[in-house]
């Protein structure tokens, strides 16, 4: 994907290299892996709006978190910093993807 002139979000001052490489990374799925106080839920709500921003459809992202109140979270925030198409993300619980195999207890 060609990126589109970013309008009103700084993505350079507002992030470190890692984190705005990884926002910026082409248009597809992106893994990022980082340990505790790195930035982790700030990438993503950047990378949110910075999809939105490439024209992507907010209909077609999805972000999967493990609960609720942080994918909120992440939407309220990336709606703050862009518009709310933000708002129109597909959310996913990551614990409601889980088989019922990987389940601790008695079955």
């Amino acid at each position: 994907m060609k990126p589109v002139p970013s309008g009103s979000i700084d993505y350079v001052r507002q992030l470190n290299a890692a984190q705005y490489q990884a926002v910026t990374s082409g248009d597809g799925p992106v893994l990022v892996v980082a340990g505790a106080g790195s930035g982790k839920t700030r990438t993503l709500v950047y990378r949110v709006a910075w999809l939105v921003e490439q024209r992507v459809d907010p209909e077609t992202i999805l972000l999967l978190t493990f609960t609720r109140r942080a994918a909120n979270e992440m939407l309220t925030r990336a709606s703050a910093m862009l518009d709310l198409r933000c708002q129109h993300v597909l959310l996913q619980l990551k614990a409601r993807l889980q088989p019922k195999l990987h389940r601790p207890g008695p079955r």
